[in-house]
């Protein structure tokens, strides 16, 4: 099956930290790259945690600085983290000066070879807005983020078509391969056709809408049978 894959959307040239660099070196790194988070490594290059603008915010000197503001916190909102043990730990961050004391940890991490599907519902799943990406080892090899999942999205209608033409398992073409016809219009997949059975149809609509990149899939499928109770169904070809 052909799919779009971390590896083929993320960043990899990436700044890093380490846990001992100072609060105020982070957060000038941050400003400098126009970037909101960075990875904290270990010594061998190993993702320990993410230190991000959220994390360097919960520091008013920070937001001062670099944005002007004299933010705090309403009374309720204020009351309601102390609650639920939150106010604690965001008071223990907001007291940290270095990255190791304001990072989060353990970093959201994700493999080069997982799909951009996957990626995305992990991002939704843990709330974040970016993974990062390490090897077997736990070593960094890059950063993915919405931006980059968003460029599976650009890719035009004629190699979204053949990518789905090529995932669509072999068992669900019927008539040597004739049997589904593939067609993509701003990156929406209408699969037609005909199948031998019903499996084989519903295996190429899950097919065409797992692949990165499909914005949707809509099926105009005929099946020649059912799966189990082998129904036939008369087609009416006039």
């Amino acid at each position: 099956m052909v799919r779009i894959i971390v590896r083929d959307v993320m960043t990899t040239h990436v700044a890093s930290v380490e846990a001992s660099t100072p609060f105020k070196d982070v957060a000038e790194l941050l400003v400098r790259r126009g970037v909101s988070a960075v990875p904290v490594l270990d010594a061998g290059g190993r993702v320990t945690g993410v230190v991000s603008e959220a994390d360097l915010l919960r520091k008013e000197e920070f937001r001062e600085q670099y944005y002007g503001e004299g933010y705090r916190p309403r009374m309720q909102a204020r009351l309601r983290r102390w609650l639920t043990g939150r106010g604690k730990k965001a008071a223990e961050k907001a007291a940290g000066a270095t990255v190791g004391e304001v990072m989060s940890a353990p970093a959201v991490t994700v493999g080069p070879e997982v799909s951009t599907v996957t990626a995305a519902q992990l991002m939704d799943e843990y709330g974040v807005k970016r993974l990062v990406v390490a090897d077997g080892d736990g070593r960094l090899i890059g950063i993915v983020s919405r931006r980059d999942l968003l460029k599976a999205y650009v890719r035009d209608d004629a190699e979204l078509k053949r990518w789905v033409e090529q995932a669509i398992p072999e068992q669900a073409r019927w008539n040597d391969r004739t049997g589904i016809a593939v067609q993509v219009q701003n990156g929406i997949v209408t699969l037609s056709g005909y199948t031998s059975t019903r499996a084989e149809a519903a295996a190429a609509v899950r097919m065409a809408k797992g692949l990165g990149g499909v914005v949707g899939v809509r099926e105009n499928l005929v099946w020649e049978r059912y799966d189990r109770f082998d129904i036939p169904i008369i087609w009416d070809r006039s």
